[in-house]
């Protein structure tokens, strides 16, 4: 059913263009283009006509003000050499290797910090597919305009003369909701990889169709993405699952041959068969819990989460001829192992690894809902930290809908929701106890060792139990009399409190380690 599903995903942008490809959008003039742009972008053009060159708007920015959107970014091309736009301003800096120079302005807008001004140049071979061998500058406009990537991002704006210049058909394309390569797809492609994953982002973002030809190159030299650093690949991976429609961003990278080189663990997912409380195979499901997630407009993490939350279904999943369906048991601590090295191979930072994956481990937090209890609560917000407990909930609001059931939060989840508020004021970890190892020493003439660790687990142990007793006089009196226990018992109890909470996972993983062979 998830097979049909994506391939239906896939062509709809064929009926999407028939239908639309007579019907015109009315979008702002040039006089209105003028109106948008910000005075230190103002400023910088005029200082290099003023000296005797031309200065253009070049690329994403003019294609977001023909949409009526705000430009992320300002980019001016000139027929100026790099060291005369440095004399030029007072404070300026060498961008890259490509002749760009940043232009800073006095201003706190932090999008309008450093104007970047981009002499025009022409490009020779790509040897590696990512960057020109070399690059030569003083060339035309038109020779400039040639070698973007993108028909919608090979316009340019003179704000002197209020002209735009369109050599490719970008407006028209625009009109259409079309993105189309400039010139030759597969020799833009075979320039720089990495525009094969813009195409993708940029036809999500602005929700357009990616024009036939421009998909064929793509499929036809997606296998060039290997040679792209991941930093480059994950930062584009970024802004298509934070576009509005990242659920079609992966198809489109599945379908198009990408996602091998991108997140090729999402791939065993196609065709896995779940059980009965699942209307769609694991891939499938994955791609709706992460939609979900986008259609609330929830955080970068949630997305990323959801993504990845079932990734290992299909590696432990068994027929069980007493339920008479298939079993996962175990899915999430596999999946948070396999998630983890995924998100580090992206390049992703530790400490997004380690929430994300976190979130993973723990989004089977109650798999019976009605053994629920306050003390298995606190548990789970000791595991997954309370500063990501309602990110997690959230999580599992989107696998549900991921399942394809109606309702997004049903009782049961509405009433561990209410619990986990009661909960958070409680203690969930050794820090939040009315005593600390400095006043155990104290009251107990002891010195620093193990036993002091052992006591503050076992008294978190019994307050996650029953969270009345942390008061300072309880806790003092237990401690002195954990302190006067033999150290061997004192571990014994004291490590309950950890293995306790932990036994599930250290059982899984070293079951499912051996069984499936992960690593």
């Amino acid at each position: 059913m998830g097979t049909v599903f994506c391939t239906t995903l896939y062509y709809r942008q064929k009926e999407e263009f028939a239908m639309q490809k007579n019907q015109f959008v009315c979008y702002n003039d040039t006089m209105i283009i003028r109106s948008e742009i910000p005075k230190e972008v103002q400023y910088v053009a005029d200082t290099l006509e003023s000296r005797g060159f031309e200065a253009y708007l070049v690329g994403g920015c003019v294609r977001d003000l023909i949409l009526g959107r705000t430009p992320k970014d300002w980019d001016l091309t000139t027929d100026a050499h790099p060291t005369e736009i440095e004399s030029i301003f007072p404070e300026t800096f060498i961008n890259n290797d490509f002749g760009t120079v940043g232009v800073v302005s006095e201003t706190e807008e932090v999008t309008l910090k450093v104007i970047e001004v981009t002499p025009y140049r022409t490009e020779s071979e790509y040897s590696d597919a990512r960057r020109p061998d070399s690059v030569a500058f003083g060339v035309s406009l038109e020779e400039d305009l040639k070698r973007r990537d993108f028909t919608v991002n090979a316009i340019a704006y003179r704000l002197k003369t209020e002209e735009i210049i369109d050599i490719y058909g970008g407006e028209a394309d625009m009109q259409k909701k079309l993105l189309r390569a400039v010139g030759n797809a597969t020799e833009r492609f075979r320039e720089d990889a990495l525009r094969m994953m813009r195409a993708v982002r940029l036809a999500v973002e602005l929700d357009f169709i990616i024009e036939n030809d421009t998909m064929s190159a793509i499929a036809e030299n997606s296998d060039n993405l290997s040679r792209i650093s991941k930093e480059r690949i994950r930062d584009e991976f970024v802004r298509i699952l934070n576009s509005k429609h990242p659920m079609q961003g992966i198809v489109f990278l599945e379908k198009l041959g990408m996602l091998p080189y991108v997140a090729p663990d999402l791939l065993r997912g196609i065709g896995v068969a779940q059980n009965q409380a699942h209307a769609f195979d694991v891939y499938e499901h994955l791609l709706r819990t992460m939609q979900h997630a986008a259609d609330k407009d929830w955080d970068f993490d949630i997305r990323l989460a959801g993504l990845f939350h079932d990734i290992s279904k299909p590696e432990t999943r068994r027929w069980s001829d007493e339920k008479k369906d298939w079993t996962f048991h175990g899915h999430e601590v596999v999946g948070a192992r396999v998630a983890k090295k995924a998100l580090k191979d992206l390049k992703f930072s530790k400490e997004k690894v380690d929430r994300v994956t976190n979130l993973i481990r723990w989004h089977m937090f109650f798999s019976d809902p009605d053994q629920v209890t306050l003390s298995a609560v606190r548990r789970t917000i000791a595991n997954v930290g309370a500063e990501n407990i309602w990110d997690l909930l959230k999580l599992r609001r989107c696998d549900r809908i991921g399942t394809g059931r109606p309702k997004e939060q049903p009782f049961r989840l509405r009433k561990y929701t209410a619990m986990v508020e009661e909960a958070l004021r409680d203690p969930i970890s050794v820090k939040m106890l009315k005593i600390d190892g400095l006043r155990i020493m104290e009251i107990t003439s002891e010195k620093p060792g193990p036993k002091l660790g052992f006591t503050l687990h076992a008294l978190l142990e019994e307050i996650l139990d029953n969270p009345a007793l942390n008061t300072a006089e309880y806790l003092e009196k237990k401690a002195v009399e954990l302190m006067h226990m033999p150290l061997e018992s004192l571990k014994s109890l004291g490590e309950q409190g950890k293995i306790k909470r932990d036994a599930e996972e250290a059982e899984a993983v070293i079951q499912l380690h051996k069984k499936h062979k992960v690593d």
